[in-house]
Parts: structure tokens; C-alpha cells; sequence
């Protein structure tokens, strides 16, 4: 059994891949469209992540036409409306000032879904939830595929995913697990946006980490 071993450098690549990710929004995008190698790139990543019991169960949907993107972004905006109100009120200017899609903006919208099996799935069957996990794991390949390419990617969750469903005709078994926007931008944060803005402060590992159980 021979696997491929990596050097310093390239570890030290994949740390600053890491460190630099970010949630692009829609004023951050540009219009130039995504080679079709390029998106394969990005598929190609996601297709790679790892899958509890190798069941691979997730599904993508490429939406670049505006009419199917407006529809969309409609629902956004009723859900943005309905998010509004659960915010303290001395947050509620600033989360209105907020910037939180690019649905229109972005030249690619990818739509991915979690398609259940219809047989037992190894590793699954105490914790069905880890075929959702897995997905996750696909969206952040692609995610950082896309930031080594200089790609922006923003992960859109204020959205009714019933009724995206329906836009996009997707089966009724399957979830929709994340919908993102996609595109070259004009540039990346050296920190993330929430984080310049100060919506919320990154947590320290002391804070999150523990030994031997919570202790």
C-alpha cells in the first residue's frame, strides 16, 4: 500500500488556502464568467470529499440563468424579512446594512443537495445525519478548490429550501443542504467580513476545546 506523502511547502500552501477562505458577497463579485475547466475543477474537489461509507450522497445543481436566480433571490428576500425581527434591536441597523447574498450578482449559483439512500448505509445507521455531514465535507472542498483558483464563494443558508426545491424541480426525498454563489471577485478580506464588522469576535481555542470530555 503506497500513498503520497506531502512536504512543508506544501502544507504550508494548503494552511494559507485555509486561512484566507472567505464568504464573498454579492458587491464582491464580478461578471466574468467560469470556464467550464474551471468549474470542473471545483467539481471535481467536491466529488473527492470524504463520504460516510463511501456513499457519496450528494447532488449539484449549476444555475446561471437570471430568471431561475430571481426566483431565488425572492426567497431570500422573505426569509431576510422574517430574519430581521429575531436580532436584538440595537443589532437590527446593522444587520439591514448587511450584505448577505449574490445571488444575481454572481455569474454561477450552485444548488447542493443531499440524496438519501434507499438501503442502509454503512456508518449511517446509528447516526443518519452524518449523509448531511458528508455534503458539508463536499462544499468545503469545493470551497477551498475554489480559493486556490482565486475564486469567490458565498454560502447562502436565508432561503425557504422548500421552495427552492420546487424552483429547481429537485426530488421530493432530497435536502437541500447548500446554496452557493460563485464567481471571481474583486478582491479577498484579509479577515473575514463579520469579523471586520465586529458582528461577532472569532472564538479562541481555549474556548472551544477540551480534554477527556467536558472538563
Amino acid at each position: 500500500m503506497e500513498g503520497k506523502y506531502f512536504d512543508e511547502a506544501t502544507v504550508s500552501v494548503l494552511q494559507e488556502i485555509i486561512l484566507h477562505r472567505r464568504d464573498v458577497r454579492g458587491n464582491r463579485f464580478l461578471s466574468t464568467p467560469l470556464d467550464e475547466a474551471v468549474i470542473d475543477q471545483l467539481l471535481m474537489a467536491a466529488l473527492h470529499a470524504p463520504s460516510v461509507g463511501f456513499s457519496q450522497p450528494w447532488e449539484f445543481v449549476l444555475i446561471r440563468d437570471q430568471a431561475v436566480k430571481q426566483q431565488v433571490r425572492d426567497s431570500f428576500r422573505e426569509e431576510n424579512a422574517k430574519a430581521l425581527p429575531q436580532f436584538d434591536e440595537e443589532k437590527q441597523p446593522e444587520y439591514i446594512r448587511l450584505k448577505l447574498e449574490g445571488i444575481m450578482e454572481a455569474p454561477l449559483n450552485i444548488a447542493v443537495f443531499y440524496k438519501p439512500s434507499d438501503k442502509p448505509v454503512l456508518g449511517q445507521t446509528a447516526m443518519p445525519e452524518a449523509g448531511l455531514y458528508s455534503v458539508v465535507c463536499a462544499v468545503q472542498n469545493m470551497w477551498l478548490m475554489a480559493r486556490a483558483l482565486n475564486i469567490g464563494v458565498g454560502w447562502v443558508s436565508i432561503l425557504d429550501a422548500e421552495k427552492v426545491k420546487r424552483i429547481l424541480h429537485a426530488p421530493a426525498d432530497n435536502k437541500l443542504v447548500a446554496y452557493l454563489c460563485v464567481g471571481y471577485t474583486n478582491g479577498f478580506y484579509t479577515q473575514p467580513e463579520l469579523e471586520i464588522l465586529q458582528w461577532e469576535k472569532r472564538k479562541m481555542k481555549e474556548a472551544v476545546v477540551f480534554k477527556e470530555g467536558y472538563y
